[in-house]
């Protein structure tokens, strides 16, 4: 073996990954192939930065199709900066849903922590809880990501 390459066990160990992860990444096609030497890989230096670029897009929340495309869905000559922001200015709306959700989740939890009730029947958190569910404008409820209850709408 070349000292120049690598065994998929030390890239995964130099990754900070398992070795089935790395598996993954070559099924899918978001990791180029490797060399392969008597039916084993045989990786150079490189693999590590691409897996780099793999676990940025993941920690950002695209998912594996959205860092395929980001890796392999453009042009050749369009740069890393205008692959990240087309593929950004798609995944920001979902990420602020995904806060507001949380955020309305937060307030729900809040509210239960002050909840006395004796049974669920009587509990105004679930009542507003379940009027989110419904969605109703006669009731005077609000969407998830404006509050909670009728009384919270901003």
């Amino acid at each position: 073996m070349n000292s120049d390459e690598w065994t998929i066990g030390e890239v995964a160990r130099r990754a900070g990954l398992r070795t089935s992860a790395v598996r993954y990444y070559e099924s899918l096609g978001i990791l180029p192939p490797p060399r392969r030497i008597r039916g084993r890989r045989r990786y150079d230096s490189s693999v590590l930065g691409h897996l780099a670029v793999i676990q940025v897009a993941q920690h950002a929340g695209f998912s594996m199709a959205e860092i395929g495309i980001l890796l392999h869905g453009f042009a050749a000559d369009v740069p890393p900066s205008a692959r990240w922001r087309a593929l950004a200015q798609q995944k920001l709306p979902e990420v602020e849903t995904l806060i507001a959700r949380a955020q309305a989740m937060k307030r729900l939890l809040e509210e239960g922590l002050n909840c006395g009730c004796l049974n669920f029947d009587e509990c105004a958190v679930v009542a507003e809880a379940g009027c989110l569910r419904e969605a109703t404008d006669a009731g005077g409820c609000v969407d998830v990501a404006e509050g909670v209850g009728p009384d919270r709408a901003q």
